[in-house]
């Protein structure tokens, strides 16, 4: 009989159990988090460590950029950013460039901070309507 991690069945639950909104938050962590995990990977000079964050970090971005809604005029200018996020990742990798990744944190903490905030503005509407009933 396999025991189970309890961390990693609550990490398993929280996925199965997020909304759509949600799931992009947790995308942009985990990206944020692989990001992280490379720029420590380049301060310890571990080339290997620093190719696989950086290529889960491009995957997230991918993910993203395929989940978006092109009838939207929003989303095409998210995709153009979401380009230069992972062309600025490829260049991160090939150049083993810190700063690289500093600017491309910024930019994924700033999607991040304002989904958050759409996050909460919608939960702030949903109770108010729901409190109106």
């Amino acid at each position: 009989m396999a025991l189970t991690n309890p961390y990693q069945s609550y990490q398993q639950n929280s996925v199965n159990t997020a909304s759509p909104g949600e799931l992009t938050l947790m995308l942009y962590n985990g990206c944020l988090k692989f990001i992280n995990l490379a720029k420590h990977a380049i301060e310890k000079k571990d080339i290997q460590e620093k190719n696989i964050n950086i290529q889960k970090a491009q995957k997230i971005v991918q993910e993203l950029m395929v989940t978006l809604n092109m009838e939207l005029e929003i989303s095409k200018n998210m995709m153009s950013l979401y380009d230069y996020i992972n062309r600025r990742l490829i260049d991160a990798n090939i150049k083993n460039d810190k700063v690289i990744l500093e600017e491309v944190e910024a930019l994924v903490t700033d999607f991040r901070d304002t989904w958050k905030q759409v996050i909460q503005l919608n939960r702030q509407k949903q109770h108010n309507q729901g409190g109106m009933a």
